[in-house]
């Protein structure tokens, strides 16, 4: 079976967390102080199914500018976004954020929800409609569908499910022969279980028993059990998202960040060769030497970005560089940054 996970991304108060309710029935605010601020601060997650007994993931992830950190660690597994627009507010700071990053993390496919279209007329959702579409050209969404959704009055939610289900369909299958490798984006212990992360398994497969290595530490454990959506299954894929009960290891020993991967499948670096691109709507100009904020996975790392073929990189130009890091992190070709 096909794993996907379907990246929510918008501004803060647009509407994907309750967006996430209407499809799966499930509220992501899963803290307290999120309940009570009424904005996602962490990542939430809920199983999606579809009439044909397939199903996706969905991460709702933060639109707060504070929160961005979160955000991009949701975003590192995505096949799939479902970018949010209120129909009150339109484009905002964060959905051109959030639309940057989905972009320089490669995703492919997608669709675009306008949510409380019950607050606005029609003469008003035809020209946010085509305000939309001048915003995301040259983006992965340019011509992708729009489609207009109300939680209040049920609206356009059954049409969206369809559209999700028919992108999932055409979705890339990922590799499950690929070394398995879990960027760690929680860890907490349960009494009588022992140590638990959880992540979007981007490599390979995992099954019960096998060892694993915590990088860039490179600590051993072993798989003691595995869940999905909440249920204990003996072997995980790429694309699903998953919680790892870790034999041999404490909980004090993985930082959110770290990489759960197969023994010897990883080396970590403090050094990277990279081609790096700066944003055409960027306000900075990055100098040779400059020192920059690296998200990687779930990871975050200073790094001082040498520039191999010039003395600056302006807003929109793009060149080869090396990335010197403070921490050693694990990476592999090919990865996507920001």
């Amino acid at each position: 079976m096909k794993h996907v996970i379907i990246g929510m991304a918008g501004h803060v108060d647009h509407g994907k967390t309750e967006l996430v309710k209407a499809l799966t029935g499930v509220d992501t605010d899963r803290l307290a102080e999120e309940k009570k601020r009424g904005i996602t601060i962490d990542l939430g997650f809920a199983r999606l199914d579809f009439p044909d007994g397939s199903c996706a993931s969905i991460v709702d992830v933060p639109g707060h500018e504070r929160f961005i950190k979160n955000m991009l660690a949701g975003a590192g597994g995505v096949d799939l976004a479902m970018l949010v627009v209120a129909a009150d507010e339109g484009f905002m700071p964060q959905t051109v954020e959030h639309l940057d990053i989905l972009q320089l993390l490669g995703v492919k496919d997608g669709l675009i929800v306008l949510t409380k279209t019950d607050l606005v007329d029609e003469d008003w959702l035809n020209m946010l409609e085509e305000d939309v579409k001048s915003r995301v050209k040259g983006t992965f969404l340019e011509d992708k569908p729009i489609l207009r959704t109300s939680v209040r009055t049920g609206e356009g939610v059954e049409a969206l499910r369809e559209a999700l289900h028919d992108l999932t369909l055409h979705a890339e299958e990922k590799s499950a022969r690929t070394p398995f490798r879990l960027p760690i984006d929680r860890v907490f212990s349960v009494d009588g279980f022992g140590t638990i992360v959880t992540g979007t398994l981007i490599d390979g497969h995992i099954a019960v028993g096998d060892e694993a290595q915590l990088m860039p530490l490179g600590n051993q454990c072993r798989i003691r059990n595995l869940q999905v959506h909440g249920r204990d299954v003996s072997a995980v894929y790429a694309g699903q998202r998953v919680a790892v009960n870790l034999a041999g290891i404490k909980k004090e020993s993985i930082s959110r960040g770290d990489v759960l991967c197969r023994t010897d499948s990883m080396q970590p670096s403090l050094m990277l060769d990279v081609k790096l691109q700066n944003l055409p709507d960027s306000k900075r100009i990055i100098e040779s030497g400059s020192r920059l904020h690296l998200y990687h996975g779930a990871a975050v790392r200073l790094a001082k970005a040498v520039l191999l073929d010039r003395d600056a990189l302006r807003p929109g130009e793009s060149c080869y560089a090396q990335l010197r890091l403070s921490e050693a992190l694990a990476a592999r070709q090919g990865d996507r940054f920001v």
